[in-house]
């Protein structure tokens, strides 16, 4: 991608309330056509491109961008959007999250970034590897491929810290035509049964009576950082304050918030609180 990627103007998105955003989702499933809606989704769901960008670029050679990252996060977004199905009964938000690690992970894999001298200088060292294996009868330590090598066990490390080679998501699990990608095959644990859906709605009630008790800047900063993801670094940058004030309001909003359900929560709710 040649335009420069900036997560931060998408931090004033105003996300729809839950039930317009199943109403969104309702028109989109019935005409898949209709790119406005489908863009509108795009938007909702930006954060979560934003989520694993984060979380994936730290085990990435430094010779791949966050603007291709984003891009290719992006890319694995609009796959979700148009491919998501309630009949996989599983939250978009689970699913997506596979797609779009997935969709980084592959484009990685498939354009190579290293160079072709990194590329050789890791195969020869898998390959010294093996054979020290056989030659020692278990698997030789960084500093015994090191000196095998002729090379300093740090370099050693760094290189196969390099290699980026992966299992695609998407491959197929079976040759035959009723065959599944392996993506579609992953359970979603997240997912409650009817009871559990139920207490899950009664604490999502009971935390909403709770959050509106809050002084407003407390509850601004536990919907930030708990509802669009934000970092406390973030967080201090869109409502002006020091990141260690954040930390300091965020924990004066728990404390206050499990006061106030003390008399009514459930273990459950104390648990979800706590954490």
């Amino acid at each position: 991608m040649s335009q420069s990627f900036d997560f931060t103007s998408y931090n004033n998105i105003k996300r729809l309330p839950e039930e317009e955003l199943v109403a969104l989702w309702e028109q989109y499933l019935s005409d898949k056509s209709n790119k406005q809606i489908r863009d509108t989704l795009i938007v909702q769901y930006i954060y979560l491109v934003r989520y694993v960008v984060g979380r994936v670029r730290v085990t990435l050679p430094a010779t791949v961008s966050i603007e291709d990252i984003a891009g290719y996060g992006i890319e694995g977004l609009i796959n979700a959007i148009e491919r998501y199905s309630m009949q996989k009964n599983t939250r978009f938000e689970t699913y997506a999250l596979i797609r779009i690690r997935g969709a980084i992970l592959d484009k990685i894999r498939e354009e190579d970034f290293l160079p072709r001298s990194i590329r050789k200088k890791i195969k020869d060292i898998k390959a010294a590897q093996e054979h020290l294996k056989q030659e020692l009868g278990r698997t030789a330590t960084t500093a015994e491929v090191a000196k095998y090598m002729d090379m300093e066990p740090e370099k050693v490390n760094q290189l196969l810290a390099e290699d980026t080679t992966m299992t695609s998501l998407y491959d197929k699990k079976g040759s035959s035509e009723d065959s599944v990608e392996i993506i579609d095959t992953i359970e979603d644990t997240y997912k409650l049964n009817p009871m559990e859906q139920v207490e899950e709605n009664n604490i999502k009630v009971e935390l909403e009576k709770a959050l509106k008790k809050l002084p407003e800047r407390e509850r601004v900063i536990m919907v930030l950082y708990y509802q669009e993801n934000m970092t406390l670094k973030d967080i201090g940058t869109a409502i002006n304050v020091s990141e260690s004030r954040v930390c300091q309001l965020h924990a004066q909003a728990i404390m206050k918030l499990k006061n106030i359900l003390s008399e009514t929560r459930s273990s459950r709710l104390h648990q979800s609180i706590v954490a």
